[in-house]
């Protein structure tokens, strides 16, 4: 499915300093980039800087004096997913999985697993089935932590949004990564564009890692599973921000839209009460 993603940024810089932005869609194998543009105005000097592990595109601008900046970016991406059956999944052992996802077991900034290990536990350890845990814990985030806009602020962890049942986005994707880890499952934070949004902005979700591929789940069930546009991953909102500000440099405006670049029949995909089939975005 072919979707046009658009941003824009504008800011005002006080002093010189460096912006990293990490607003690019992601090329992976399957999330193809057709097109895509970036403008800078005034124009400064500008590079792409590639994570090692492939898991986000930054761009780092450098600005040399003062000034008002706008940044604007723009895509043409195709989105390959697969649905898979998980009806039969057993319960991955950490001695066999890969050393590449061991890391999105521990606890980390803003998903401290190591303090919801009881809770996760008492709530969801008696599943046997490891995605039927995490479709159980993804219904219960959304149905116990309230959805306010605003809410929460860049020091809100997964232990604070369990113990305030409130928060945006990355809080919903911050709790189901931290009980998915206390429940000895690999997750991570996904960061991308997001159609049907409303409003419109970036969207947080978590990949659980469940029979050799990354699981897609969306607490917030705000917009369907096949709607999304992969930025970036990471072990928590810490890796992924959409902007990093070095300098005397205030973020003023933003704009984001995720559409449909094609005339096509878009069938909108959620998890069903007693399902097993899972989206993998490839």
């Amino acid at each position: 499915m072919k979707f046009n993603v658009f941003t824009q940024m504008q800011y005002e810089a006080r002093s010189e300093g460096t912006l990293v932005l990490n607003i690019h869609a992601l090329r992976t194998p399957n999330q193809l980039v057709l097109s895509e543009e970036l403008t800078i105005d005034p124009y400064l000097k500008a590079e792409e800087l590639i994570a090692i592990q492939g898991e986000s595109r930054l761009m780092r601008v450098e600005l040399t004096e003062p000034c008002s900046l706008k940044i604007t970016y723009r895509a043409l991406v195709d989105n390959c997913y697969e649905l898979h059956d998980f009806s039969h999944l057993p319960e991955a052992l950490v001695s066999q999985l890969p050393a590449t996802v061991l890391h999105y077991l521990n606890p980390s900034r803003y998903c401290q697993s190591d303090k919801l290990y009881r809770l996760a536990h008492n709530l969801f350890g008696y599943i046997t089935n490891p995605f039927e845990q995490v479709v159980t814990l993804t219904d219960w985030i959304h149905q116990n932590v309230q959805y306010l806009s605003g809410y929460s602020n860049a020091q809100t962890s997964a232990f604070d949004t369990v113990t305030e049942q409130i928060g945006v986005c990355r809080d919903f994707a911050h709790l189901g990564i931290a009980l998915c880890r206390a429940l000895t499952i690999p997750a991570r934070y996904f960061t991308g564009y997001a159609y049907h949004l409303k409003p419109a902005d970036f969207h947080a979700c978590f990949e659980a890692y469940l029979g050799g591929n990354w699981v897609l789940f969306d607490a917030t069930k705000l917009v369907p599973l096949n709607g999304l546009i992969k930025i970036a991953t990471g072990r928590d909102a810490a890796d992924t921000a959409i902007a990093n500000i070095f300098g005397d440099i205030n973020f003023t405006t933003m704009e984001v839209s995720c559409e449909l670049a094609e005339a096509e029949n878009f069938e909108p995909f959620y998890y069903e009460a007693g399902g097993f089939k899972g989206l993998v975005y490839l």
